[in-house]
């Protein structure tokens, strides 16, 4: 993206185990319409749904974020890219 007032990043530095899962994501999934009212999923809706799939396995998880996504998403156009990834620690 373009910023008026860029900043300089801050590097972050995570302990990881084995088992954890970490995402990457863009914003696509959380900026779709849909639902009863026709609004938003928004962010903290589609990080809540990450922490309630997180347990299964990456394979199982890729088809419950798509069919998560499809039935939010209903009959609205889907309006961005959408990326997701999930990292299992071994």
């Amino acid at each position: 993206g373009k910023f008026e007032h860029a900043s300089n990043f801050t590097n972050h530095k995570v302990e990881l185990q084995s088992g954890d899962t970490i995402y990457m994501f863009s914003d696509g999934y959380a900026d779709q319409f849909g639902g009863i009212k026709g609004k938003k999923l928004k962010s903290g809706n589609f990080k809540k749904h990450l922490s309630l799939i997180q347990t299964s396995s990456l394979n199982e998880q890729k088809t419950m974020l798509e069919e998560h996504f499809h039935q939010w998403r209903g009959e609205f156009e889907q309006l961005d890219d959408v990326c997701v990834i999930g990292l299992r620690i071994k």
